[in-house]
């Protein structure tokens, strides 16, 4: 039976890079699930690929017809952004192994919905410091920074990733970022022992 690893980790603290070199290790030949967002695409993202773009209209379609695994609104500075999972016949745990980012929330619906020996948390850890200063230099690299936004993110992580959060869903798999590629390595290593 595969499985699906739900990465996690609080804004800039690197899982969206681990994500990417994850998904191209032929040691773990890991399938991708892409989420949904009604949020805006920023620039470099792809429809499909990051996430499947779409509206509130699709997402309450979706829902009416059950479709949605789970379902997270963050009130921005820029309205009330959606994202979510979908029951799209992307996953077949019969076959593969899949890899998903998200939050305790996102994570603990969706190990709800495929059962709990079969999606695996892994929680980044970063020193606040550092992952302040990556989302700054993010934002500068952007046609149109979105400072507020950023700030408004960073702060609501120490809510949504709070110890009695992370203790409460059962998230113990912890993978300090100091250092991308032994990150990385340990990472690997873990998934390669739960999958055997």
């Amino acid at each position: 039976m595969g499985k699906i690893f739900c990465l996690m980790g609080k804004s800039a603290s690197g899982k969206d890079t681990i994500y990417r070199q994850l998904l191209l290790s032929e040691e773990l030949n890991l399938k991708k699930i892409v989420p949904y967002t009604t949020r805006p695409i920023r620039e470099r993202e792809k429809d499909g690929v990051q996430y499947y773009f779409v509206d509130e209209n699709e997402l309450r379609r979706l829902q009416s017809d059950n479709k949605v695994i789970e379902c997270r609104s963050y009130n921005t500075v820029h309205g009330v952004w959606y994202y979510f999972t979908v029951d799209d016949d992307q996953v077949d745990l019969n076959h593969d192994n899949y890899l998903i980012i998200g939050t305790p929330e996102s994570y603990i619906s969706t190990r709800d919905y495929y059962g709990e020996d079969n999606v695996i948390p892994i929680y980044i850890e970063l020193d606040d410091g550092v992952r302040l200063q990556r989302a700054l230099n993010r934002e500068n690299g952007q046609k149109t920074p979105r400072y507020e936004e950023m700030c408004r993110r960073f702060l609501a992580d120490s809510e949504d990733f709070s110890e009695q959060k992370l203790a409460s869903a059962g998230i113990n798999n912890r993978f300090p970022n100091d250092d991308l590629a032994v990150c990385i390595r340990n990472i690997t290593d873990y998934m390669v022992s739960v999958t055997q």
